[in-house]
């Protein structure tokens, strides 16, 4: 079976394999790939309910890049073709003018043969997909995108842990961001429990490397935390019964669980997750997974606000920065649910 738009692809037997080619073009401050760095000019779109895209929303807000890069928000479900702005009026996205963001693509490759993902870099004046590079989409808001920031804004990509950064979000993408896909997704037995076991075993590497610091490198957020939290945000909610993670859940992991929360509690983390939408799109989009298209009503999301206690091993959450402003009006997410 194959879904475009999620980027996956697995045959019955075989382990799941996800495309990771995705379009390369950088916004730089040079501008050498035709793109220059220019406030204004460009929207992220980037559905709430996609993990990968959750990324690229979160650092947009702690850096304070609302006012240079603008939203747009497509819903949390989505056919085979594409995501679609069914949240915006009359189903166009406002500033685009688009109903799908395949037209986004189209508009540059009129023949583009990959999956259409979130998130998205689109420029506006052309109507033309700049990129859909998830990982570097981050990395570049944080070191191009500088002359944007607030004042305040947190070093996400501190130059002297780039080597340590880089290899902490390595074993997490692998093992834990695509390694509850690979469980999910498994075509055989032996492929999910082979995932299965990985993902749990990293899980328990993090619960350790944790138990002794705030955060996953030095002493402050870094892109690490970032990139592991959106799939923690996830995991009680879908993972652990819908992609069968079900050794146990993340709030079955003090260490884990008090790991997310304090990021969860922290702004520009919480405020970026809606839960509804996370579960829709899970549940109602994976029909092979859940053919019925029932949603589950639980769990409750209230856990998230219970204190968590991580202060007592130190850490300044924003370095020598600031949190950043509470969302803008229309970027709002929906209060928690018991």
């Amino acid at each position: 079976m194959a879904e475009s738009t999620q980027g996956r692809y697995v045959e019955p037997g075989q382990e799941f394999n996800r495309d990771t080619n995705y379009i390369e073009d950088r916004i730089t401050r040079d501008g050498r790939d035709g793109w220059p760095v220019e406030a204004g000019r460009y929207r992220l779109v980037a559905a709430r309910a996609c993990p990968w895209a959750n990324r690229s929303i979160i650092v947009r807000r702690l850096l304070g890049l609302e006012d240079a890069i603008s939203l747009g928000l497509p819903g949390p479900t989505h056919d085979k073709d594409s995501w679609t702005f069914d949240l915006d009026e009359g189903g166009v996205d406002p500033v685009l003018g688009i109903e799908r963001l395949q037209q986004a693509f189209f508009a540059r490759f009129p023949d583009y043969p990959r999956g259409i993902t979130v998130p998205a870099i689109v420029d506006v004046p052309s109507g033309k997909v700049v990129t859909n590079n998830y990982p570097q989409i981050t990395l570049d808001f944080s070191t191009e995108w500088t002359e944007f920031h607030r004042d305040g804004a947190p070093d996400l990509y501190p130059e002297h842990l780039r080597a340590e950064i880089d290899d902490v979000a390595e074993k997490i993408f692998h093992d834990v961001n695509n390694g509850v896909y690979k469980a999910g997704f498994a075509g055989s037995q032996r492929a999910y429990e082979r995932a299965y076991d990985t993902l749990f075993t990293r899980l328990d590497w993090l619960e350790e490397r944790l138990a002794g610091q705030r955060y996953l490198v030095g002493d402050t957020i870094t892109e690490a935390d970032v990139r592991l939290f959106t799939t923690l945000a996830r995991f009680d909610a879908v993972y652990h019964g819908h992609f069968k993670c079900n050794r146990n859940k993340l709030s079955e992991m003090p260490v884990l669980w008090a790991y997310a929360r304090d990021l969860f509690q922290t702004p520009g983390f919480g405020d970026t997750i809606d839960f509804d939408q996370i579960k829709k799109h899970y549940y109602i989009v994976h029909s092979d997974i859940n053919p019925t298209g029932i949603v589950p009503k639980g769990p409750s999301d209230t856990g998230w606000l219970t204190p968590h206690g991580r202060e007592a091993l130190g850490g300044r959450p924003f370095g020598d920065g600031t949190p950043p402003q509470p969302p803008r009006a229309g970027e709002e997410v929906p209060p928690l649910r018991d």
